[in-house]
């Protein structure tokens, strides 16, 4: 998956540049430097035309830089932007909850681009600073990855990088063809682990991206008519799914707990361990999860 991210951001680069660059023309039109953004809180902030210091402080808004070819804009992220691990050289500005103001201040960036885990009261600290911080939310739809992908692309002022990066993807998702398991008529039934154990079993309903990405892959989600996170241990063992998606370092300790390992898809090893954040992140990796996803499902 590095190599492809590598591919997707090189072969934009190779279209068009570097970010924030232009050839020197003298006939060039001179940009604002400036401009009113609306994000998606519906805060209306005046950002750069052309960022040059950038903190992220958002893993899935990192690896969109990253997938842009954009990477050398950024001078901090948080310490779980850890995709792909080129992004770990980048000054750490600490965790989200506990995000280190005086640090991300003392970067002197131009721009910070936020998701939706960030305190509204940090959002409103820097607002106060003059810094411009503009939120860019995970959109419930599997599509609302490419209209993050456009928004950060505008933000960075490489907005042919992003339409590029959205082709790429749009081609590889066309290129796949689902095709049914010879003996089976009906798709195989899919529950995905967001939590579980003592402290109540949770995965995503029918109204979040992931859900979207378990059909796209021919799978069907048992939890797709629940509304919210919460899912009963109960309603899990009844539906007994085919396969179960968890996240690789829950993958071990969820297969040895009980009641889970009374499932079928426990003893049968139909476990599928996922690399964090491929799944639970919107980023252009769902596409390598979809992937993988379709070629499990026809076993």
């Amino acid at each position: 998956m590095k190599t492809k991210l590598l591919f997707i951001a090189l072969f934009a680069s190779l279209l068009f540049g570097a970010c924030n660059h232009k050839n020197d023309m003298s006939n060039e039109e001179p940009v604002a430097e400036s401009y009113s953004y609306t994000d998606d809180y519906g805060q209306v902030i005046e950002v750069p035309s052309r960022p040059r210091r950038v903190v992220s402080l958002s893993p899935a808004v990192t690896e969109i830089v990253f997938a842009l070819g954009a990477d050398s804009l950024l001078v901090g992220r948080t310490e779980f932007c850890v995709y792909p691990p080129e992004a770990q050289s980048i000054e750490n500005i600490g965790g989200i909850s506990n995000l280190n103001i005086e640090k991300v201040l003392s970067l002197n960036p131009d721009l910070i681009i936020a998701g939706s885990m960030i305190p509204r009261k940090v959002v409103e600290q820097f607002q106060t600073m003059g810094v411009p911080l503009v939120s860019v939310i995970e959109q419930p739809q599997f599509n609302g990855l490419f209209d993050n992908i456009d928004k950060i692309a505008r933000l960075l002022n490489c907005s042919e990088r992003g339409d590029s990066l959205a082709k790429v993807l749009h081609n590889e998702l066309d290129a796949m063809q689902w095709t049914c398991h010879p003996d089976r008529d009906d798709p195989p039934t899919v529950y995905y682990v967001v939590g579980y154990g003592s402290g109540g079993n949770f995965t995503s309903g029918g109204n979040t991206f992931i859900n979207d990405i378990i059909s796209m892959s021919g799978g069907d989600n048992i939890a797709k008519d629940s509304e919210g996170w919460t899912f009963s241990v109960e309603a899990l063992l009844h539906a007994d799914p085919t396969f179960i998606l968890i996240r690789r370092e829950d993958s071990a300790t969820f297969c040895n707990t009980a009641p889970y390992t009374q499932l079928t898809a426990v003893k049968k090893g139909r476990v599928i361990a996922l690399e964090s954040g491929m799944i639970d992140l919107q980023v252009p990796r769902n596409i390598e999860v979809v992937k993988l996803l379709r070629a499990r499902f026809t076993e």
